[in-house]
């Protein structure tokens, strides 16, 4: 038996014959393995066929298996002009006999603001409220074990939130509903909105010093990533089947007539009323979480916006939604300076597939879009990372022929390990003379994005970083702020269908003019406090987008730039403002992203953490430190009756190749459990009591294929291996209860 197939021995039924000591010796060879792996298997259900088609987690106890609880969500957004209004109903069911916890990790837009929790229990809603993190847990904890139904929604990315509803009965449904708000994107004179459907599994990076999980994800929590255990819930493999169906319903009020109105990723179906109203629905019957949504609309001829301007007033304080236009590229006719292009290609696991063949696509049309007088460098990366040249090469007619063969040689294994190619790509100096930009072609799919957004923030120099979103369900949210951090846009790639179209979009970005040093002024009678408070340098087709909290509004907003090295500026009355509801909750979140910026700039978090608070308690909105709880008054699981934590299966985003994410392994392997270790956990996080009729739902689970070597994994596991032994030697042995 090989060492990996050692450590993949059934833990439920290992542990309970071999010594604690034996136990944490033998994680510490294998905690490595998740932490520098590209996810790990999530193989962790089996289908029960032959009774219920449910699917089926394994538990603590031998041979018995529990229902998964189910998820099926409803959208129905309400467009006007730029802000969304978003519901999100989530109806858990428990198909099993067992009490259950139902714990779902999904994702939204990484610019929404959230603002309400129900949960709907029958015919009963109860509304949530926000609290701390902190206090809301305790809450919800307390609920748990009255034996009271209760929702909690926590924030675990800007993109990535996690629902918790406890004591779920025997066949029960209960129903979640979330709401929020977020801004519509306008960029090259077409609308768009994403709505993201599913967690794609991202590479966790780091080791663990000690067991460390706090949630009912594939991961253990590492140094680099301490809550990776609540953000890598189980995927399914595509045989079993898609899971977590979705409908969705839009209504578009766009304020003009409308060219037209697509979406590149689903089939849709819209019409348009007397007024100009657009109603908007999925075509199929059945549609799954699996990939992203994305609505597209553009105005009709000679329609396009200049400038736009919502309001909404909360009693004596205004709030203000700005966008401006900058001029067209075209004006002005500065010469254009030559670039030095680095290219960064993810080819780890999760981009297998069509993702990679959309980027190697990508890559070589920006290839061939290079003039003599550029230089340009790839920097391919999965495991490790390396350069095609030592140093950047010119583009002459050879270079280019080599760095074409060598892209379109290019496969997909391993980890997404991003660090070592940004380092190669950006080393915080000056190109003199020159435009240095870095363009990275990436799925996202890493759970670190707090050290990354670091390292850009600190090396970027005088670089300029643009990010493409590849595959059909990108991490939007390192993608949008890596290119924020990086001064540069980011664009998204959904197929290969899209490449020509986006790619040439973002070649008109590289290759036109930036309006920079950006400013927006309102009169000093306004009192006004805008968000963000340092405007990102733009690009062409990008309007200039704000919020502002004002204690009036009147007069004129100013906005200043430079463009083509000359002064720009702009006016919009504020007399001339529509109605926007949301658009308060629009500026509070745009705060509370900008405090959570100057993290990377250096600021401490207790600093940080109160003024956030302050901003999210008193907008009732999620955040890092707030979160959403619901309890009902009622008692309803009897005494004596335990409660199992089950996480909700997600699929494998479309296109991803399972195995090439996840390892091919030569046997499955069961997971180890908080109480396997002599540690007792609540399957929600909280130390429990011992005594408290609580159960683990424990499922199965691969292990992945390293990404680190393996002669480092065995070193640290061979040595706390002999520190077991001598322990046992000693005769100091511990017993299971």
């Amino acid at each position: 038996m090989t060492i990996q197939e050692s450590i993949m021995i059934p833990i439920d039924t290992f542990a309970r014959y071999t010594p604690i000591p034996v136990l944490i010796a033998l994680l510490a060879l294998a905690t490595p393995v998740f932490a520098q792996s590209d996810g790990v298997g999530a193989d962790l259900l089996r289908l029960d066929d032959a009774e219920t088609g449910a699917l089926l987690l394994r538990t603590t106890e031998p041979g018995r298996y529990l229902a998964a609880p189910t998820v099926d969500t409803h959208v129905a957004m309400e467009i006007t002009g730029l802000v969304a209004r978003v519901r999100v109903s989530q109806r858990f069911t428990n198909p099993g006999d067992a009490w259950v916890e139902g714990v779902y990790v999904f994702p939204l837009p990484d610019d929404s603001a959230v603002d309400r929790l129900r949960m709907q229990i029958g015919d009963r809603y109860i509304e949530g409220e926000i609290a701390e993190r902190e206090e809301a847990r305790q809450i919800y904890e307390q609920a748990v074990a009255e034996g009271r139904k209760a929702a909690l929604m926590e924030q675990e990315r800007p993109n990535l939130f996690t629902n918790s509803v406890a004591n779920i009965g025997p066949g029960e449904v209960v129903a979640i509903q979330i709401e929020y708000q977020q801004t519509v994107r306008y960029d090259g004179g077409v609308f768009s909105l994403r709505f993201p459907m599913v967690v794609a599994p991202r590479y966790i990076p780091g080791t663990t010093a000690e067991v460390s999980y706090d949630g009912l994800g594939w991961s253990f929590d590492t140094d680099q990533v301490p809550d990776a255990s609540r953000i890598t819930p189980p995927v399914l493999r595509p045989e079993a089947g898609p899971v977590n169906p979705v409908e969705l319903v839009v209504e578009l009020a766009p304020g003009f007539p409308l060219a037209w109105v697509e979406s590149p990723s689903h089939a849709i179906e819209w019409a348009v009323d007397e007024v100009g109203n657009v109603a908007i629905e999925l075509a199929d019957d059945a549609v799954y979480a699996s990939r992203d949504l994305v609505l597209e609309w553009q105005p009709d001829v000679g329609r396009d916006p200049s400038a736009g301007l919502f309001e909404e007033w909360l009693g004596d304080e205004g709030y203000l939604l700005l966008m401006v236009m900058p001029p067209d590229a075209a004006a002005g006719n500065d010469e254009v300076l030559p670039r030095e292009v680095i290219f960064i290609l993810d080819t780890s696991g999760s981009m297998s597939g069509p993702s990679i063949r959309q980027a190697r696509e990508a890559l070589v049309l920006a290839l061939e879009r290079l003039r003599p007088q550029d230089s340009f460098n790839v920097v391919r990366f999965s495991n490790s990372a390396s350069r095609l040249f030592p140093t950047a090469a010119t583009a002459d007619a050879s270079t280019v022929r080599e760095a074409v063969r060598h892209v379109r040689s290019l496969d997909a294994n391993g980890g997404t390990h991003m660090l070592p190619a940004l380092e190669l790509a950006l080393d915080g100096g000056e190109v003199e003379g020159r435009v240095r930009q870095v363009v990275f072609l990436t799925d996202g799919a890493v759970g670190n994005e707090d050290a990354l957004f670091q390292h850009i923030d600190r090396n970027l120099g005088d670089s300029r970083m643009f990010t493409i979103g590849i595959g059909s369900a990108p991490n939007s949210y390192f993608m949008r702020k890596a290119a924020r951090v990086g001064h540069g846009t980011f664009t998204h790639i959904g197929s290969v269908d899209e490449v020509g179209e986006r790619m040439a979009e973002l070649f008109g970005k590289l290759e036109s003019p930036v309006l920079t040093d950006i400013q927006v002024t309102l009169p000093d009678a306004c009192n006004a406090e805008i968000w963000p408070d340092v405007v990102p340098d733009l690009y062409q087709g990008e309007p200039v987008v704000v919020a502002a909290k004002v204690d009036e509004s009147v007069g004129d907003a100013l906005v200043t730039g430079r463009f083509h090295g000359q002064p720009w500026s702009a006016k919009l009355a504020l007399a001339s403002g529509s109605e926007g509801p949301g658009v308060g909750a629009l500026w509070a979140r745009g705060k509370i992203e900008s405090l959570m910026d100057q993290l990377h700039e250096g600021a401490t978090e207790d600093d940080v953490r109160d003024q956030v608070l302050e901003v999210a308690l008193e907008h009732q909105l999620v955040s890092k430190y707030t979160s959403m709880v619901a309890v009902d008054v009622a008692v309803s699981r009897p005494d004596g009756q335990g409660i199992h934590g089950a996480a909700v299966p997600v699929n494998l985003p479309e296109g991803w190749n399972f195995d090439k994410v996840f390892g091919e392994l030569p046997v499955q392997p069961a997971r180890w459990t908080p109480d396997q270790l002599g540690l007792l956990e609540s399957s929600a996080g909280g130390p429990r009591a011992a005594d408290d009729g609580l159960s683990d739902g424990s499922d199965l689970l691969d292990l992945p294929q390293g990404g680190t070597s393996a002669r480092l994994r065995m070193s640290g596991g061979a040595a706390a291996l002999l520190a077991a032994i001598a322990l046992l030697v000693s005769g100091r042995r511990r017993v299971r209860p």
